[in-house]
């Protein structure tokens, strides 16, 4: 099947999205406070099953919900997404006993995730991280320099440092919190771990952002952590952090599109039944040429994105490049269809409580987070030196 090409139960279900997300999801979303978890909104996206398909649909799936939810509820979106990034290291990479523990409450929205990689000085270049898991010392005459043990034999360490614009916090249940566990060997010292967020020493402020949804800094002052809060192997956290973007970085794309999509049926709307200058604004070539100039590149974005899913779910050894095109070209179309919409608009389009001014603030954020545009750029083009150079 052409990765762009959905088959009618997928078209069904994605009207089914949309229709939850205006009816049910919508209310609930304008009942939130902006800046904080909205908890009710996350219970019930539980409720109706959706974060449980974080976990059991692939890459497809998970862009359908997100261009169907952001369509009518970009909040809902958000909350979805937010508990995917945030539990998805746990369902790939984690034990029994934290899936155990920690999955069946993400799923039924009575747990909230994180994903803590960011930090002040490392944003874009996520390698740079300086959040230090040092070895427990627990008495005198302990070598600093060895590693502690529990009684049954797991390491112990301090977790030290600062992760900020981290969405969720500072009101998570839990964060996947990625630490240099050895000095200056840049990605190749990372380590992922699962950090309840009542553990000791773990604090957190709320940031005031332009996007509604929640986003904090945390301080670690010496949280304990052990080898059984660890996701994945040690030192390589990197690899736990990547293969999380990878799944959702054409899932943004999928939500840019959904923002893209709102804003270009909004424009038609208007522009078909907005008088100006003795006729319909669409009918002024100028107008329509751009519609349909906003209507090309929206539908190029999807067609990208879908492949870009199409070739994760079918373990393609492209994906790393491919997500990042899908990413880079949706957000990048998504801010260019939103500021035209808002254009074509005028004024009413600024007004607080409009659509368009809502998906105005919404729009700018996914050209930054989870791997800037820039960051976007040079994936691509060293996967493309690199398959020069492999000869393919």
């Amino acid at each position: 099947m052409p990765a762009f090409s959905l088959d009618p139960p997928q078209t069904a279900w994605c009207a089914e999205l949309r229709t939850l997300a205006a009816e049910r999801l919508r209310p609930l979303a304008e009942k939130g406070e902006p800046g904080h978890v909205n908890r009710a909104l996350v219970t019930e996206l539980g409720r109706l099953g959706l974060l449980e398909r974080l976990f059991t649909s692939g890459a497809v799936d998970l862009c359908l919900m997100r261009e169907s939810l952001a369509y009518g509820c970009t909040e809902a979106e958000t909350a979805l997404a937010l508990q995917g990034l945030g539990a998805y290291p746990v369902h790939a990479h984690g034990t029994p006993a934290q899936r155990e523990r920690w999955l069946p409450r993400v799923a039924d929205g009575s747990a909230v995730a994180a994903f803590a990689l960011s930090e002040p000085g490392a944003g874009s270049d996520a390698a740079a991280l300086e959040l230090h898991a040092e070895p427990d010392a627990p008495g005198p005459g302990h070598p600093t320099d060895a590693l502690a043990a529990e009684p049954d034999g797991s390491a112990r360490w301090r977790l030290s440092g600062e992760k900020c614009w981290i969405s969720n916090a500072p009101e998570a249940d839990f964060y996947t919190v990625f630490a240099r566990t050895t000095p200056g060997a840049g990605s190749r010292g990372v380590t992922a771990f699962l950090v309840p967020a009542d553990r000791a020493g773990l604090t957190g402020s709320g940031l005031d952002m332009l996007s509604p949804h929640p986003i904090g800094a945390l301080h670690f002052d010496a949280v304990p952590v052990t080898a059984d809060d660890m996701l994945g192997e040690p030192d390589r956290g990197f690899r736990v952090a990547m293969g999380t973007l990878n799944l959702f970085r054409p899932s943004v794309g999928a939500f840019a599109v959904g923002m893209a999509q709102a804003a270009l049926d909004a424009t038609l709307a208007h522009t078909a039944g907005r008088d100006a200058f003795g006729g319909k604004l669409k009918d002024l070539q100028t107008v329509a040429h751009q519609v349909a100039e906003m209507a090309l590149r929206t539908e190029a974005a999807r067609l990208m994105v879908y492949a870009a899913a199409s070739a994760y779910d079918e373990g393609g050894g492209d994906v790393p490049r491919r997500a990042a095109m899908a990413k880079l070209l949706a957000t990048e179309t998504a801010q260019y269809v939103v500021d035209q919409a808002v254009q074509l608009h005028g004024a009413r389009a600024l007004r607080r409580g409009h659509l368009l001014e809502h998906l105005y603030r919404e729009v700018r954020a996914p050209r930054i987070y989870e791997g800037a545009s820039e960051v976007q750029r040079g994936i691509i083009a060293k996967e493309l030196y690199a398959d020069m150079e492999a000869g393919k």
